[in-house]
């Protein structure tokens, strides 16, 4: 069965002599829920999916994704897969808000403390690594459900990873070889240049620092003489077929045109049902802002992790775990503070806080362009009822028949429409809860100058 917002999809279901193929057909719905139809081709008895399900629960970051796969887990018997590039790496708790150790406890979790911060992943890995969770959970009988906000990683999840070659052991090593004393020297222009001149045009835009890309594409290069460019993404042959213009097209607050899909098939492994929980986007914000306030309150929050990961050798900006969103920002300001003898004043804190919440508003203003335009997502109003949202995705999965009714209570739009909407989130301006005063972070900044004195103590 899928799901998509606002939508019927018609799905053709083959006999196991022929591989199976997904045909979507999309079309305006215009009653008050949102029907989801799967039909033969030959006649219009409703046929099962044949294929195994998997629960797929994305959203903006600070959304609730993560409350609501745990509460659908325990009433489906479920475990949960953890698709989010900053709660693989271990000691990296707050910032990424990991779930609590009672959580892990009550539900299995997977892909969560599996890496070192020095450690790189990438959304390869991932692929491989959920994929092979989720047969896991099948085959214990259990049901896989997929959270978290990291799109290419859902993406390719759902419609597979490139047929890149493996490079041998001999090719990574060469490939290591050739920029180790560019990564040593912090030379990144330099580097980048050297893998342009190998062949790959598009590493000049791979973000800065980004040294296990930019390793991965030499040895592409090197293993078949091509870039990894020129290795077709499944999502790009279900992607082309779709009537859409470029997301790039779009503005701020606009809608894209509506897609429309027809005669579409493609082999999916599963049968996915995708969700993305969000809220309006002014209490998303608020509701953000807010979250990065608790997020540094705390003296075990994520100032104390940045420190740590500042104290293992990393310094910002400089790999997977030290680019995510929070640690970045904390580790720079640290460093500012660390140079001064641990002096920071209560202006530079405010700095280092609006830092934080703008990046974090800006990434969840990224993570619902990315999933505007992915078809397969059933949008879901946060701000509803947590049981009422429940059901919906419980009857989803156990519902025997091939139509199901979403109702638009709990569907969430897309797209601002609301010219007060528009308006206000225009208008947006933060505004704390904790640290609303000068004085408000006076701990915070004794704790800075403390742990500052305590390492020059120990240095000594």
């Amino acid at each position: 069965m899928v799901i998509s917002s606002g939508v019927f999809l018609t799905r053709t279901c083959c006999l196991r002599l022929q591989p199976p193929s997904l045909a979507l057909r999309r079309s305006f719905c215009v009653a008050t829920a949102c029907s989801i139809s799967l039909e033969g081709t030959t006649s219009n008895k409703k046929r099962k999916s044949e294929k195994e399900k998997v629960i797929v629960i994305s959203g903006p970051t600070g959304a609730g994704k993560s409350r609501l796969a745990m509460e659908l887990a325990k009433r489906l018997n479920g475990e949960i897969i953890s698709a989010d590039s900053v709660q693989v790496y271990r000691g990296l708790d707050v910032g990424s808000a990991k779930p609590s150790p009672s959580n892990r406890k009550e539900v299995p979790h997977h892909l969560i403390d599996i890496l070192h911060p020095s450690e790189d992943y990438s959304v390869g890995r991932f692929f491989d690594d959920g994929r092979q969770a989720t047969k896991d959970i099948l085959n214990r009988g259990r049901v896989p459900i997929v959270t978290g906000g990291t799109g290419l990683y859902l993406r390719w999840f759902i419609y597979g990873k490139p047929a890149v070659p493996k490079p041998s052991p001999e090719v990574i090593a060469e490939a290591h070889d050739m920029l180790v004393d560019f990564q040593t020297d912090h030379d990144w222009d330099a580097a980048v240049e050297f893998v342009v001149n190998a062949g790959d045009s598009r590493a000049s835009i791979l973000p800065r620092n980004d040294w296990y890309r930019l390793r991965r594409s030499l040895e592409i290069l090197k293993s078949t003489g091509s870039p990894p460019s020129a290795f077709r993404l499944p999502y790009d042959s279900f992607r082309e077929s779709l009537d859409t213009p470029d997301a790039n097209d779009s503005d701020d607050y606009g809608s894209p045109t509506d897609i429309s899909i027809q005669n579409i098939e493609t082999d999916l492994d599963y049968d996915f049902l995708c969700f993305f929980l969000s809220t309006p986007r002014v209490a998303l914000y608020r509701s953000i802002d807010f979250r990065c306030e608790d997020m540094i309150s705390s003296a075990d929050g994520v100032l104390s992790e940045a420190r740590w990961l500042l104290d293992l050798g990393l310094l910002p900006n400089t790999n997977s775990a030290t680019r995510a969103i929070g640690y970045k920002q904390a580790m720079e300001y640290l460093l500012k503070c660390r140079h001064r003898g641990g002096a920071s004043s209560p202006a530079e804190f405010h700095g280092f806080l609006n830092k934080f919440q703008q990046a974090s508003r800006n990434f969840a203003k990224r993570q619902m362009t990315w999933f505007r335009y992915e078809p397969m997502y059933h949008w879901l109003n946060a701000s509803k009822p947590l049981d009422t949202i429940l059901q919906c995705i419980y009857d989803a999965y156990a519902s025997e028949a091939e139509t199901l009714v979403v109702p638009e209570s709990i569907r969430m739009s897309k797209d601002m429409r609301d010219s007060r909407e528009v308006s206000e989130l225009k208008s947006y301006r933060p505004r704390n809860r904790r640290f609303v005063r000068r004085e408000d972070c006076s701990s915070v900044l004794e704790w800075i100058s403390s742990e500052v004195s305590y390492e020059e103590r120990a240095r000594a």
